[in-house]
């Protein structure tokens, strides 16, 4: 199993950043670099409790598609979202948010398994891994600028 752990820390109201994470909206706009659309599902708005959302983006060159339901919510703290279709054997993403002051902790902790046994691993190490990595930070860093913009 391969785990990416990251934090970024942003100058905001802990409200504003765990409602703008959940934003499919905002999803999409933010990763316009691998035209990342809602197909199904929750497709425009929040994403709360329950619902699901079918991904379709450009990734390695090809057009995948990854549909996640969110398992667990509490507001303003945290959500998870689990892959229930796409190319993983097994993906968990948590979201966790804490204020601290004028600023806001945002942690991510994503769990995955891919395919294919030793090939997959080494695929994993060498592409999707650091792929995965760059589209999370990339997308926080599209949060974080969203939010220190809207602040001032």
């Amino acid at each position: 199993m391969t785990q990416i752990e990251l934090k970024t820390v942003i100058t905001g109201l802990v409200e504003d950043v765990f409602e703008t994470s959940r934003s499919i909206d905002f999803h999409v706009q933010s990763a316009a670099k691998t035209q990342e659309k809602a197909i199904a599902g929750v497709t425009s708005g929040p994403i709360g409790l329950g619902q699901s959302v079918t991904w379709r983006g450009k990734h390695f060159g090809l057009f995948l598609t990854h549909t996640s339901k969110i398992v667990e919510m509490v507001k303003n703290q945290s959500f998870t979202d689990v892959m229930t279709q796409g190319h993983f054997t097994y993906f968990v993403h948590q979201h966790r948010f804490r204020q601290e002051g004028i600023k806001v902790i945002m942690y991510d902790k994503l769990q995955y398994k891919v395919p294919y046994g030793f090939l997959g691993r080494v695929i994993d190490s060498l592409f999707i891994k650091p792929h995965l990595s760059n589209f999370i930070t990339e997308r926080n860093n599209h949060i974080k600028s969203y939010i220190e913009k809207s602040a001032t």
